[in-house]
């Protein structure tokens, strides 16, 4: 048995060998020479193909040939209809007396290279040589992650991507809208951020071939601040609500105190309700005790604000108040009547004088 497959493997070296000294090239050599018309060696122009793509090979033949083959660097793929190559995307599509054609299906980069198409007649042996050239889409192969930073840090931010050619990386900000920022560069350097620059940072990366786009959200903590207090003023009984907006990253905790003392959602006639950015304090039903100052304090882990905002009696008009009024009135209107009288007779009486 190990005669009998030293015997094939032998067998198979001397078919290689023979074949190549057929058609008088060389193992391993590949074809530099770019002669005219008469040369017996030809180069064609570069083939370029997308990667995933299929790539047809062509050569011409001749009324007198004797052997032909296609070779792919030193190995043969097809030796006129017989196939050499082992690989499932390589297949026969026409030879005749006029081309010898062959495909490679799903191109890759591995099939970058030169191809030999060799041709023995009678009297000679010519080759045509062609250069494959792959060409693979952009790829983002390394980007930062969602960053989380602190006002005033400085952020580096990453984007790598292979393809060839050479893609060409670039960054900028999606939202806020507001911001402009562009930089062709795999690194996008940010000094001492502001709350302003957080938002969607796009990476692109792109070639001749096609483009990748891949996103990184930057968010920015800074402590809480707070919009001024309004005071609030409401009558003796009726409802009165305090508000508190607070800016901050992450959200702030609410707390609410009267004087020195908290106020709590465990407190008669008062709730106390937050929603995202906004606290409220509610008073269902002010009574005199209600009337006073409130600080309204915002907290994070980077800090704390706080605001005071009063709540006022205001009194509103009743009857007995509204008859007064209206007394007072009639008596100023009375008076002004009487010496409008007065002024009348004090005419008469000189005009007889």
């Amino acid at each position: 048995m190990r005669v009998r497959g030293y015997f094939t493997a032998s067998c198979n070296s001397l078919t290689v060998m023979s074949f190549r000294l057929l058609l008088l090239l060389p193992a391993g050599l590949p074809v530099h020479s770019q002669g005219d018309s008469q040369s017996d060696n030809k180069v064609m122009d570069n083939i370029t193909v997308r990667q995933g793509e299929t790539v047809f090979l062509s050569c011409s033949q001749g009324d007198l040939v004797t052997h032909s083959a296609w070779l792919n660097r030193s190995s043969i793929m097809y030796a006129g209809v017989d196939k050499w190559s082992v690989d499932p995307r390589v297949s026969l599509v026409t030879l005749n007396q006029d081309e010898f054609t062959i495909k490679i299906e799903n191109v890759d980069m591995t099939d970058e290279g030169q191809y030999i198409c060799a041709v023995q007649t009678r009297s000679r042996a010519t080759t045509t040589s062609v250069h494959v050239i792959v060409q693979v889409p952009p790829k983002i192969t390394s980007l930062s992650k969602d960053v989380v930073v602190n006002e005033g840090s400085n952020v580096s931010l990453i984007c790598a991507a292979s393809g060839k050619p050479d893609p060409t990386v670039s960054w900028k900000v999606i939202t806020p809208a507001a911001q402009v920022l562009t930089t062709e560069d795999e690194y996008l350097e940010i000094p001492s951020i502001s709350r302003q620059r957080a938002g969607t940072y796009e990476c692109t990366a792109v070639n001749d071939v096609a483009t990748d786009v891949q996103t990184v959200e930057l968010t920015v903590n800074y402590a809480p601040s707070l919009s001024e207090g309004k005071d609030v003023g409401v009558t003796l009984g009726q409802q009165g609500v305090l508000q508190c907006e607070a800016d901050a990253v992450p959200a702030a905790a609410f707390e609410w105190y009267r004087d020195d003392r908290r106020v709590v959602n465990s407190f008669d006639g008062i709730e106390i309700e937050d929603s995202g950015a906004l606290s409220q304090l509610t008073f269902f039903n002010v009574s005199e005790g209600d009337y006073g100052n409130y600080t309204c304090v915002a907290i994070n882990e980077l800090g704390s604000a706080n605001a005071s905002i009063v709540l006022f009696e205001v009194i509103e008009p009743t009857s007995s108040t509204l008859l007064q009024v209206q007394d007072g009135n009639s008596a100023s209107r009375a008076a002004h009547t009487s010496t409008c009288l007065l002024i009348l007779l004090a005419l008469q009486l000189l005009l007889k004088f």
